[in-house]
């Protein structure tokens, strides 16, 4: 499976005798799989359904599901209540016996509410094994628009996460060909630095005080730093070509380069060398933003 986002919508419409419906889903970013679903009264049996055919194409996501149901009205068996057409004749009889009222015409009488009654038609366990299918099948459906989708999406993401590992890997360079990290001038800068030192304070032990700048020019150096830093563009490229769901390790990945910016940042010791360290750490920002999206 090539890299996929989190984000996607869709929506496909069905329909089975006299029903119709809609499915939507709506995904957006999550740190698991997260199924929110709206079914209409009495369809709440397709449930596991949904459950188990979202596991198995997803991976990761916040899913809103939604079902819309939409039935014609059929007509059922019509008959007369006796009792209740009974009560009005009685009641019309006492009332004409005024003269002041006409006699009712029967389409007055069974237009009156509860003359007049239909029973709703109910619907065998194999018609309702039909509906339930069609209507998993139709999610099914919308479930491959979705997949299609977030892959669209991870497509153009692959693209622009290959385009922040070009700009790290350049931007190590740039800090390794720092001219403040040749050895020239990490001598100069230490002589210089004792020199001071000597200069306002003569009783300091000149051998101490070269013992403890070789081992400040140590804590200096950036070189691992770099190596861990090309040694992660590595694995994300690594990451970005292969199969299957990537966001974690991805997530991880964006952590460890903030770390190594961090670092830089605080070893450095020029002025050059720190305005490469913050372009860096602006870069791994927006890594760390877009990895988030990454199923």
């Amino acid at each position: 499976m090539a890299l996929a986002s989190m984000t996607g919508f869709a929506r496909v419409e069905g329909s089975f005798g006299d029903y119709r419906w809609h499915w939507e889903i709506r995904s957006v970013n999550g740190r698991g799989l997260d199924l929110r679903l709206r079914l209409p009264q009495g369809f709440d049996r397709l449930e596991p359904g949904v459950r188990e055919r979202s596991q198995k194409r997803l991976s990761r996501g916040s899913l809103s599901v939604n079902l819309q149901m939409h039935r014609a009205q059929a007509v059922g068996a019509v008959r007369i209540n006796a009792d209740a057409l009974e009560a009005v004749l009685a009641a019309c009889e006492t009332l004409t016996a005024t003269g002041k009222v006409e006699l009712p015409r029967a389409d007055g009488l069974l237009a009156l509410k509860g003359v007049v009654e239909t029973e709703d038609q109910t619907e065998d366990e194999e018609t309702r094994a039909a509906l339930d299918k069609a209507l998993l099948e139709t999610f099914g459906e919308a479930l491959g628009h979705l997949v299609a989708m977030r892959q669209s999406e991870g497509a153009h993401l692959a693209t622009v996460l290959a385009a922040r590992m070009d700009e790290i890997e350049a931007l190590a360079r740039e800090a390794g060909a720092n001219p403040s990290r040749t050895p020239e001038a990490i001598e100069k800068r230490i002589a210089d630095q004792v020199r001071t030192l000597l200069e306002s304070a003569p009783a300091l032990d000149p051998q101490r005080l070269h013992q403890e700048a070789v081992l400040l020019a140590t804590k200096a150096d950036i070189r691992e730093e770099l190596d861990r830093l090309n040694a992660h563009v590595e694995g994300v490229r690594a990451l970005l070509s292969g199969t299957g769901s990537v966001g974690r390790k991805l997530e991880f990945l964006a952590q460890e380069f903030n770390r190594e910016a961090n670092t830089i940042c605080s070893k450095s010791n020029d002025v050059a060398l720190t305005r490469v360290g913050l372009e860096l750490k602006s870069v791994v920002d927006q890594l760390r933003e877009q990895v988030q999206n990454v199923e």
